[in-house]
């Protein structure tokens, strides 16, 4: 297949094109509203929280509530090593590209860059594009995420020991809990009592369903009664996180975050860099067979780490009075690149889809 019959079928992919207008077109409307002034910027964060703790936590949960079989079991394993690997990886390759600046800066900008927003802009975009699947291996390599993100950045930000504080961050939030609890039910499910019902498509059941027999907690199938809500809390994620998206960067002046040069350099780093790093060392390890992906999980996880910085990393810069300023400029303007960013990568990646190697 050459390299314009790839370009034409990615730019006719309906699905893609759909997925690119919505993500971009709410986005924008969430900037217009905020421009002017139907929505305010506390009205923007009470989105955000919605979001956080309703909507993704529903959305990581459903994910889970789908067969499991060798194929999708041993992806789901790989997703989770590398979702750890990586972070290792980044923790001493991120401070490279800032190695001129003095070590507390540096600190700042290698934190902000190994931790993108993969909870609140990531899984959004992938539960648009790739569906259940999709969201089940985001959610999988988000363990990692949340392990690091508390502990280890948490320590190099506050220059203090972990606190207990911290730790109940990591497992009593609600999304690490609907990722968690929704992980063990799907790996579990052939080792539980199973119950014959007529198979259910999407929360419906056709006249002639096929029988099925399903664990006795899949709640698609067994409790439609309690799956329907959670889909259409789960349904909102994508919508309010990106009205949301669009509500922070109208609440933030561009022209005066824009003057600071450091921000983009670290925003291609962040939006650019990454996602380059992860392609080329998932390609190699797939080639090996050494750690293979399929072509969701690599699209999963190049868009997870093409994010903004972290609300999280942010908050800690903040709080520790670590590159404040600095790092509010930096989230404004990451997230602008995010932003655009996104559905390039969104193309390049179907691009890849059709050279077959994942």
């Amino acid at each position: 297949m050459n390299i314009g019959n790839i370009i034409e079928k990615t730019f006719t992919n309906q699905a893609i094109i759909d997925s690119i207008v919505s993500t971009v077109s709410i986005i924008l409307l969430g900037f217009f509203l905020r421009k002017k002034n139907i929505f305010t910027e506390k009205f923007g964060k009470m989105l955000s929280k919605v979001v956080l703790t309703v909507a993704i936590p529903a959305l990581a949960f459903n994910s889970f509530m789908q067969p499991i079989n060798n194929q999708t079991f041993k992806q789901g394993l790989n997703v989770l090593i590398w979702g750890i690997i990586i972070y290792i990886v980044l923790i001493f390759v991120s401070p490279i590209p800032y190695s001129k600046y003095k070590k507390d800066k540096k600190d700042v900008l290698s934190i902000l860059t190994t931790f993108g927003s993969t909870t609140f802009f990531g899984i959004p975009i992938v539960g648009a594009i790739y569906g259940a699947k999709g969201i089940m291996y985001s959610s999988i390599f988000n363990i990692g995420y949340r392990i690091f993100l508390y502990s280890y950045a948490y320590i190099k930000m506050s220059g203090l020991k972990m606190k207990l504080e911290n730790i109940k961050k990591m497992f009593l939030n609600p999304v690490v809990i609907a990722t968690i609890g929704g992980f063990i039910l799907w790996i579990c499910q052939k080792y539980v009592p199973s119950v014959t019902v007529h198979q259910a498509v999407k929360g419906v059941v056709a006249a002639n369903a096929p029988i099925i027999h399903v664990a006795f907690y899949r709640i698609d199938q067994t409790a439609l009664w309690l799956y329907k809500p959670l889909e259409y809390l789960a349904n909102l994620a994508s919508p309010l996180a990106w009205l949301s998206i669009g509500t922070t960067l109208g609440s933030i002046s561009f022209k005066n975050a824009a003057t600071d040069k450091l921000s983009w350099y670290y925003s291609f780093n962040k939006v650019v860099l990454v996602p380059v790093l992860n392609i080329i060392l998932l390609l190699i390890l797939t080639i090996t067979h050494i750690l293979p992906v399929s072509y969701v999980a690599l699209a999963t996880i190049v868009i997870m780490m093409a994010t903004p910085t972290a609300t999280v990393a942010a908050a800690y810069a903040i709080s520790f009075d670590r590159e404040a300023l600095f790092t509010s400029n930096a989230s404004f303007i990451s997230t602008f690149c995010a932003v655009v960013a996104a559905p390039i990568w969104i193309i390049i990646l179907n691009m890849i889809s059709q050279l077959h190697i994942f």
